[in-house]
């Protein structure tokens, strides 16, 4: 006897909210040192100095350029063979890595995208105010920036919530994982219509978050 669909997900829904927690997871684990990381990539892309400036650039070129699966096959499997230390680490810590530098490119064309947004007319204000580069960058033009970046930064969570589902390759546990648990129950198509279900749910309501906090800084921006 074929069970439906919501046989499946009641039947086995514990697998699914454990394969949604580790989505979740791993999307923020990505996204938060992705972050830290595309920011500092991002300076190197506003950099004068040549050589930082085309780094950064081609970090982020290769990073966005090539395929996610791809980037987290080699660092699964090249990585710790071309760095011998890496060896200790495990498969999840691999494809973690592999999942915060993809964010990090992106983050990093978000953050200088939000920073050439100021009004370059900012930086001379602040400059003739006898600010330096720096200083002028941290209290003046960031804060700015950061306004207008919140938005797509949490665009680039959900893009990573699915981009996620790629981990289940590698036998990491999150939601497209559930789908290979539940294959050795011989229960094949169920189960990637609820995965599909879920991961539209939880996308359509964090957008919904998205577009609320984009409200709310055309408010304040306003006033």
């Amino acid at each position: 006897m074929t069970l439906s669909i919501f046989d499946v997900f009641i039947k086995y829904y514990p697998l699914f909210l454990k394969g949604l927690v580790g989505t979740l997871k791993y999307a923020a684990i990505a996204v938060f040192f992705g972050s830290i990381l595309g920011s500092l990539i991002s300076l190197l892309n506003i950099a004068k100095n040549t050589v930082l400036n085309t780094i950064g650039n081609v970090y982020v070129t290769v990073l966005r350029g090539t395929p996610l699966l791809v980037q987290m096959y080699i660092a699964y499997y090249f990585l710790p063979m071309a760095i011998p230390a890496l060896n200790a680490l495990n498969k999840e810590t691999c494809v973690i890595i592999s999942l915060i530098l993809n964010s990090s490119a992106y983050v990093a064309e978000i953050i200088r995208g939000g920073i050439s947004s100021v009004d370059i007319g900012q930086m001379e204000a602040a400059r003739s105010l006898g600010m330096s580069y720096r200083h002028a960058m941290v209290k003046v033009i960031l804060p700015q920036a950061i306004r207008a970046i919140l938005p797509s930064l949490a665009n680039e969570y959900i893009a990573m919530i699915k981009e996620t589902s790629l981990a289940g390759t590698f036998m990491l546990y999150e939601l497209m994982y559930t789908r290979t648990l539940l294959a050795n129950k011989y229960l094949i198509w169920q189960p990637l219509f609820i995965i599909a279900f879920i991961y539209l749910v939880v996308t359509v309501f964090l957008s919904m978050l998205v577009k609320l906090l984009e409200k709310r800084l055309a408010v304040s921006e306003r006033a």
